[in-house]
């Protein structure tokens, strides 16, 4: 494929969406370890289920609105009421099961957090703080181990194929494609 700037880059990226390119080539497997943003992506994640990310990345800045900005403490609070005005909320993916996910999911990353004194040693834990060199996968070993667990604790919308996704989008595993401007020549 050729780009405007010259770089090649992985083969999902969609060279027609700015905000998708600037995923790519700023966000997607770099390595994150503050909670605030490893709570938002876990939501993000687990509504991309059955969907594209790109649609999801497309509606980051109204979920950021109708999420009051991923604050743990409000999402973990929030009642039926406000649930309800989430599914009328037309710029967000609006489905009631993934939005009552997304507070139980909370509640869960708070005694995560309470538990190893924050959700990114929780996370980073599991590969003793390593990066995870991987290409073309969609499930591993480690997203299996990290989904079990994360199940047994509670959370919904958690299986082993959105949780690759989000250790890839964290950076836990580093996935570029072969030839991508970013791929890992240190692997």
């Amino acid at each position: 494929m050729e780009w405007e700037d010259g770089k090649i880059r992985c083969r999902w990226a969609n060279p027609k969406n700015e905000r998708y390119l600037r995923y790519h080539d700023e966000e997607w497997g770099v390595p994150v370890y503050d909670d605030h943003k490893l709570f938002e992506m876990l939501v993000l994640e687990s509504f991309q289920a059955g969907l594209s990310w790109e649609c999801v990345l497309n509606k980051q800045v109204a979920f950021r609105q109708a999420f009051d900005n991923f604050d743990l403490e409000k999402v973990c609070a929030y009642e039926e009421e406000r649930l309800q005005e989430l599914q009328e909320n037309a710029g967000i993916i609006r489905n009631g099961r993934k939005i009552r996910a997304a507070v139980t999911n909370a509640i869960v990353f708070r005694r995560i957090q309470q538990e190893f004194q924050s959700f990114s040693n929780y996370i980073w834990h599991w590969t003793e703080g390593k990066v995870i060199y991987e290409k073309e996968c969609s499930r591993s070993d480690l997203s299996d181990r990290v989904s079990e667990d994360l199940k047994k604790r509670g959370m919904k919308f958690v299986g082993t194929t959105i949780i690759y996704a989000y250790l890839q989008a964290i950076g836990v595993i580093y996935s570029h494609e072969k030839g991508c401007f970013l791929e890992h020549i240190d692997e």
